[in-house]
């Protein structure tokens, strides 16, 4: 299930992320911020997240260090009890 999440993840940044190399090749402790994503993108990514997930993130999941990595993404949605 945590790889299911963690592809559907890649794919959203993939497609809305913004970032300077391949997300595939980015490490899930890799910080995105650093990778090129800027918090425009992040906020993209948020809603994305959302749609594919079907989840809203709510008022206190909405910083910076909750999508700084593809790792924190993960724990983010876990506490949701995002299912796949």
């Amino acid at each position: 299930m945590l790889e299911r999440i963690e592809t559907k993840i890649r794919d959203v940044l993939r497609d809305h992320g913004r970032l300077n190399q391949d997300i595939q090749l980015i490490d899930v402790q890799t910080d995105l911020y650093k990778s090129g994503m800027t918090s425009h993108a992040s906020v993209n990514v948020m809603l994305a997240l959302e749609g594919v997930f079907d989840i809203e993130f709510p008022d206190h999941f909405l910083k910076r260090s909750v999508f700084g990595s593809i790792d924190s993404i993960r724990r983010a949605l876990t506490e949701l009890r995002v299912a796949c």
